[in-house]
């Protein structure tokens, strides 16, 4: 799973590096984030409704289908498992119509020592400072208000060699080439469904880092110190 991921990039570095037109970028600040827990709202790459261009969001983590009864998730929903994208009720419609990338600098997971027990681990790219996860979003509108919450969530995929050793799961990572094909809008039988692999472990680091970053209030540079 992804339970925990950070970024050192701010909106400018994001929208350069995922090519967002600088005109669709939202107005708020965005300090970095070493600790990026569910139900934050965080920046995601989707693509306009009106002008079909890249935009640059602020959504919540924690995908609520847009037909959701009170807005609220029925189960955990920041990770969606790319082997049941197309048959999940929680995602297939989003699967098909609504994908985004999730912009990160490196993310977290932890290796069960035992029954009480785990040792968080930092990961990121040797060779790319910043980069994406495959995310969907969707949009729920309170018909009350008339108000409306959009949300995210992670895709996750087995594991490659270095995460087999950490955890069962890993996010689905997007090469930069590969970001205009995991957006572009598809026929069902074209969906991109060949992108939800396992990233090269030979193109990954993972280290040891300290338990701090369970609690969710600790957010400082110093939690991506080796140990």
């Amino acid at each position: 799973m992804c339970g925990r991921y950070g970024r050192r990039s701010d909106k400018q570095r994001i929208a350069e590096a995922m090519r967002v037109n600088p005109n669709s970028v939202f107005e708020e600040d965005l300090p970095p984030s070493y600790n990026v827990a569910p139900e934050t709202y965080q920046p995601i790459v989707r693509l306009s409704r009106d002008s079909g261009e890249r935009e640059l969001a602020l959504l919540r983590w924690g995908l609520v289908p847009f037909w959701s009864k009170g807005g609220k998730a029925l189960f955990s929903s920041i990770n969606a498992r790319a082997e049941t994208l197309e048959t999940s009720p929680a995602y297939r419609e989003a699967f098909q119509n609504r994908r985004c990338l999730v912009p990160a600098d490196f993310f977290y997971e932890w290796h069960r020592l035992d029954a009480k027990a785990k040792q968080p681990y930092a990961i990121e790219l040797k060779h790319q400072p910043i980069f994406a996860f495959a995310g969907l979003w969707d949009s729920w509108k309170d018909k009350a208000t008339g108000t409306r919450l959009e949300t995210y969530t992670i895709v996750t995929t087995r594991p490659n060699e270095l995460i087999a050793s950490i955890h069962n799961r890993m996010p689905v990572i997007l090469a930069p080439r590969d970001y205009e094909h995991w957006l572009a809008p598809a026929k069902p039988e074209r969906l991109p469904i060949d992108l939800l692999r396992p990233f090269r472990a030979d193109q990954m680091n993972a280290w040891k880092v300290s338990r701090a970053v369970g609690n969710v209030k600790n957010d400082q540079p110093d939690l991506l110190a080796p140990i």
